[in-house]
């Protein structure tokens, strides 16, 4: 199979701070590359062509960064969301070294139907990335798991179930659970439950209400790059 490798230009920045506010409405987003034994590099790239590629590398997929005549492969190491508008506004890139491998969590996509959940069973979730150990080249996109394998209620899929590529070690538990099926609640149980509930006008609210108090493993480069936007 030949590895064609997806990139970004970027451009070195020299923004800092409060200002980075600007280069985000003309369409930039602002960014750091560190790793390879070099402090964090602020930089700045297209943010409608880093939609692009984070779509389709996600964060455990090599890609190259364009800086200038310099070329660097890296992975979308940290991506930092806006909360409101949910659109990135910082991101982190990792420069790795092809012929070494690395660890990385690489995520889980659930494919396939279920005998059990078309009968009213629940799906759960228990996994949604598996830690994994590879050469960069080798790194998975995304790690299916089919749960047509699960048939009926109880039934499980663990992590040494899942089918993974050759050139991938996984480092988690083999016998930790991925996904499992629950069996529905009976009817039954749900009368009981409803039954057994009391109405807000049978309870006596006695004295004051009590007060209701109000309630990221990353490399040492990453900190400074942080501090760097």
């Amino acid at each position: 199979m030949i590895y064609i490798m997806q990139s970004i230009v970027a451009e070195k920045r020299d923004i800092l701070g409060k200002k980075v506010r600007n280069l985000r409405k003309q369409g930039f987003l602002p960014a750091v590359v560190y790793g390879g034994g070099k402090s964090a590099e602020p930089i700045t790239i297209k943010e409608s062509e880093f939609l692009k590629l984070w779509k389709s590398a996600g964060e455990s997929t090599v890609v190259e960064l364009d800086i200038g005549k310099e070329k660097k492969n890296v992975l979308i190491h940290d991506v930092d969301i806006d909360p409101i508008k949910d659109n990135p506004t910082h991101v982190d890139f990792y420069v790795v070294d092809m012929t070494k491998k690395i660890h990385v969590d690489v995520a889980l996509e659930f494919i396939g139907e279920s005998d059990a959940v078309k009968i009213g069973g629940i799906l759960v979730k228990v996994l949604h990335s598996l830690k994994v150990e590879a050469l960069p080249k080798d790194l998975p996109h995304s790690i299916s798991i089919d749960i047509s394998r699960l048939k009926a209620a109880g039934d499980s899929i663990m992590v040494k179930d899942v089918k993974i590529p050759k050139e991938v070690k996984v480092s988690d538990n083999p016998e930790e659970t991925v996904a499992m099926v629950e069996a529905p609640r009976a009817e039954e149980e749900k009368e009981v439950e409803e039954t057994a509930t009391p109405s807000l006008e049978s309870i006596e609210v006695v004295g004051k209400k009590p007060k209701v108090e109000a309630k990221e493993t990353t490399e040492d480069e990453k900190s400074a790059s942080s501090k760097n936007e």
